[in-house]
Order: C-alpha cells, then structure tokens, then sequence
C-alpha cells in the first residue's frame, strides 16, 4: 500500500481532536481515523484511546474492533470512527463508517463511490454497525477523511491522480488554511 496523511489542527488550536493509525502485514493492511467530538484537548484524547484500541487489536473483526472503541470512551467525548480492511490474500477491502468520517473508493478506471456513513458516534453505548464490502484492484485508491475536509472539494481532479502524495499536497496547498475544523486527510492506493 502507498499511503499519505495531511493532518492539521483546527485555526487557533494547538491539540487537533483527530487521531489515526494504519498497520500492514503480509496479509493485511486496516487504517482507521478518529475524530473526537468538540475540539481540542479533550477531543484528542478520546480519538487517541481509540486509536490505542485499534493498535493493541489489529487483528479483530470490524464488528468486534467497534464494539471494544465503544468501551473505552465510557465517561469520554465521544468520537466519529472509520476503520478499513484489505486482505491481501483474498483481495476483498471492508470498511464502516459511523459519523461524519468520510470513505472514498476509487478504482483503476476512475469511478468513485463515495460511502453514506452511519449517523451518530461512538460514546460507550451499543451501537449498530453497517459494513461496506467489495472486491481491491491494483491501482485503487481509497480516500478516508474527517469532517474537516470538504468532501465536495475531492473532486474528480484530485481522484484521477493515483500518486497519493500528490492527492494530499494538492489538498493542502488548496485548501489547507481553512481550517474551520481539524482537518485529516489519508490517501491510500492499493498496488
């Protein structure tokens, strides 16, 4: 996997509320993003527990992934959460989304789906989960992005580029001084 991350703290914050963590292996590759609600201090800590989580359990299905992020933010911020999957081996990507995190597939011909998350977020309550399933090519890209990041803005002009380098840098040389919110973008692209 080629990955690159612009990360930037909302204007006149020093802590941004976002927190992410990616791993791959052999067989494997998840990535997830994590946006505490409000802002600052206190968001970030609740998007870095999660995060901590996600790291000390990699290996867990989604569903499973979810359920122990939801356990840990009992008398926390909540958080908005996306996590994505691709195993190599039987070449499958699995994501879900609760929240505002956005999830962008773009495959080899260029035609984008843009996934329609779960409303609400995690707060240590049960929470449903929907996942999205679907079949990785060699020169996929995947776009995975807090609320800071206009969604409308990842237009078909950054998504036609399969450099995730570029995808990010064209961000943030655009876009990257507005910043009314944290802003985290990941690009990932499957080769």
């Amino acid at each position: 996997m080629d990955l690159s991350i612009f990360q930037k703290a909302k204007k006149g914050n020093y802590y941004c509320g976002d927190s992410y963590f990616y791993k791959e292996t052999e067989n494997a590759f998840l990535c997830a993003l994590a946006d505490g609600l409000g802002s600052g201090e206190m968001a970030r800590e609740s998007s870095k527990a999660v995060m901590e989580v996600i790291e000390e359990h990699p290996d867990l299905a989604l569903e499973a992934l979810v359920k122990k992020c939801n356990e840990v933010l009992v008398g926390k911020r909540g958080v908005v959460l996306g996590i994505l999957r691709i195993d190599f081996e039987a070449r499958t990507y699995s994501y879900s989304s609760i929240g505002n995190i956005g999830v962008i597939t773009v495959d080899p011909d260029g035609k984008r789906n843009r996934n329609i998350p779960l409303a609400g977020y995690l707060s240590g309550y049960p929470r449903r989960l929907r996942i999205s399933h679907g079949t990785v090519q060699k020169g996929m890209v995947f776009l995975m992005f807090s609320d800071g990041v206009n969604d409308r803005r990842l237009s078909a002009k950054f998504t036609h580029s399969k450099d995730v380098e570029q995808i990010t840098q064209q961000y943030k040389e655009l876009y990257g001084q507005l910043r009314d919110d944290d802003i985290t973008l990941i690009a990932m692209a499957y080769n």
